[in-house]
């Protein structure tokens, strides 16, 4: 995915997050303007924001916001919640579990200071015993201490942040790149070295 592409689909998710349902986009003529990008990348970006479901289109009239920006998200984006819309049986396999210090790159994300510490784990995500993805989260230590590897593995992430923590997540930013898997993933999931992958 180019940068500009991926930059400009970032920058229209931040807009987005701020208009109501139903709300109309600017022209494509208009998003090239504002954000110096040709047609053929506004149009790819609305394209994917369509297949997403964030946004709409119709016909001689434009393009609009599907969801208001109070939509929880985790309805489209909880691993377990689409396997079980597919028909299959989601699982998760805790593969590590950690509790550490943020390295500085980390801290730089979350828009934190020295000494700033996360929960990392990785899972493997199945559905019907099948090995779909390898995920890695870090979350904020301070604000999900009760969290363990035991929970994880019973219980969606998803739904420990909005039954356990009153949390809900409303905003959401993805970068797409292909990549190929190391010998470590491939591995856990049963694939040759160096498999073609989806990175997210």
């Amino acid at each position: 995915m180019s940068s500009l592409y991926s930059n400009l689909i970032d920058d229209l998710m931040e807009k987005i997050s701020t208009m109501e349902k139903g709300a109309k986009l600017p022209s494509e003529r208009q998003l090239c303007y504002d954000y110096k990008v040709s047609r053929t990348t506004v149009r790819k970006a609305l394209g994917y924001l369509v297949n997403s479901g964030i946004l709409y289109q119709v016909q001689g009239r434009g393009t609009f916001v599907r969801e208001s920006n109070k939509e929880n998200l985790s309805n489209y984006y909880s691993f377990t919640e689409q396997t079980r819309k597919n028909g299959k049986t989601p699982k998760s396999l805790v593969l590590s579990f950690e509790i550490r210090q943020a390295s500085p790159e980390e801290r730089e994300i979350f828009e934190e200071k020295e000494g700033f510490k996360v929960i990392a784990f990785t899972r493997l995500r199945l559905a019907d015993d099948l090995a779909m993805m390898h995920e890695t989260t870090l979350i904020p230590y301070e604000r999900f201490k009760e969290i363990d590897k035991n929970l994880l593995e019973n219980k969606p992430l998803y739904d420990i942040f909005e039954e356990d923590y009153k949390s809900k997540i409303y905003n959401i930013k993805e970068r797409f790149s292909v990549s190929s898997m190391t010998s470590q993933v491939a591995k856990t999931m049963n694939l040759e070295d160096k498999s073609p992958c989806l990175k997210i």
